[in-house]
């Protein structure tokens, strides 16, 4: 019987909405980004530049950041927030 091991990537330079394999966690992540109080939240606009900084960067692993740990949309989506090495 031959086995066929489907190899999972591992994306090194996505955001969690662009990685499989947690769809359950990270929905769950995107969820409490979405219902965050419009008061604490950036502008949309404001947020996507933010990720698309993020994305660029050579700290991003697996939609963490290497240099503090946090998952870079939900970083990027609080108003109060800045990039620990002041990219945005």
């Amino acid at each position: 019987m031959e086995e066929t091991a489907e190899k999972q990537r591992v994306c090194r330079r996505c955001l969690t909405r662009d990685m499989k394999g947690q769809e359950e966690y990270f929905r769950s992540l995107r969820d409490y980004i979405e219902n965050m109080d419009p008061d604490i939240k950036v502008s949309e606009p404001l947020y996507e530049e933010r990720l698309s900084v993020c994305r660029e960067c050579e700290l991003l692993f697996q939609g963490m950041c290497k240099s503090c740990g946090c998952y870079v949309e939900l970083r990027a989506a609080a108003a109060k927030n800045g990039c620990p090495w002041k990219k945005w």
